[in-house]
């Protein structure tokens, strides 16, 4: 195994949502392997800033402002980026978002919002980006940013739980109906991810709750989901498809189990 299945050079990423959070720290990534990046954003000046930290790296960096569930605006970015970059050879659909309701006070504009951005938007990206590859005929990876709500049962967030299992779905048929033109499609499960926008308290007891209930006694940070992105979007992982890495410490897999303050295996069950 040669250490350039890890190179990204000479290719063409698109971050969704790129100039701030997991994003940001996936285009980052993605950079310091050598990828070109389009920074596709609603925040242009977000973009403008990540976009020249990324050039600083000696790559090239295209901040590009859109709001990714307008179809149009999504096919203007595509067309941008080829007239730029002549490919694209990577997408990161890592726009997203949520907000905490019960389900019975959740009105038809809210669950109409959270499909639009964490559903439509992936579409049509996935549309827009993978009709290129296919007619340029060379392949590539498609990467959906999900989250472990996908997985589990999430009082409080319904609709948005149901987006990202829906869009665990849409990433499985893809990775089939792709299959044929060299284009592998996986996704990312997050769960928490310390990010500007997410303030985890410092508290002693907070420190304590979280080494009990995540497996590897920590949370996560957003290297730890550029890392993921990295190894799909790069040769080493070739031979993956249509599968998720759960970027969590552990906490898919434990299911309900966590440690009592003693250090001993719990479960509810």
């Amino acid at each position: 195994m040669d250490r350039s299945l890890a190179s990204l050079d000479g290719r063409t990423a698109i971050v969704t949502g790129g100039a701030n959070g997991i994003g940001k720290g996936i285009a980052m990534g993605l950079a310091s392997f050598g990828a070109n990046v389009v920074i596709a954003d609603k925040d242009g000046d977000a973009a403008q800033k990540t976009a020249a930290e990324i050039a600083r790296k000696g790559v090239r960096a295209l901040p590009y402002t859109v709001d990714v569930r307008e179809f149009d605006q999504v096919k203007a970015m595509t067309k941008a980026t080829l007239d730029n970059f002549g490919k694209i050879n990577i997408l990161v659909n890592n726009v997203g978002g949520t907000f905490k309701s019960n389900f019975l006070d959740v009105a038809e504009k809210g669950w109409d919002a959270l499909i639009r951005i964490n559903l439509k938007s992936a579409f049509y990206c996935t549309k827009s980006i993978a009709d290129e590859m296919v007619r340029l005929k060379t392949g590539g990876a498609i990467i959906q940013v999900t989250s472990i709500e996908a997985w589990r049962a999430a009082p409080g967030y319904a609709v948005y739980s149901a987006c990202k299992a829906g869009l665990e779905n849409f990433t499985w048929t893809m990775a089939l109906e792709l299959a044929q033109h060299k284009i592998r499609v996986n996704s990312i499960a997050p769960d928490v991810i310390v990010t500007p926008g997410v303030n985890l308290s410092a508290k002693p007891e907070d420190s304590e709750r979280y080494n009990r209930t995540i497996p590897l006694q920590r949370v996560g940070n957003i290297e730890d989901v550029a890392g993921a992105a990295v190894y799909l979007a790069s040769d080493m992982s070739s031979f993956v498809t249509g599968q998720t890495i759960h970027v969590d410490g552990g906490n898919y897999a434990s299911k309900g189990w966590i440690r009592d303050p003693s250090g001993n295996w719990v479960t509810g069950h």
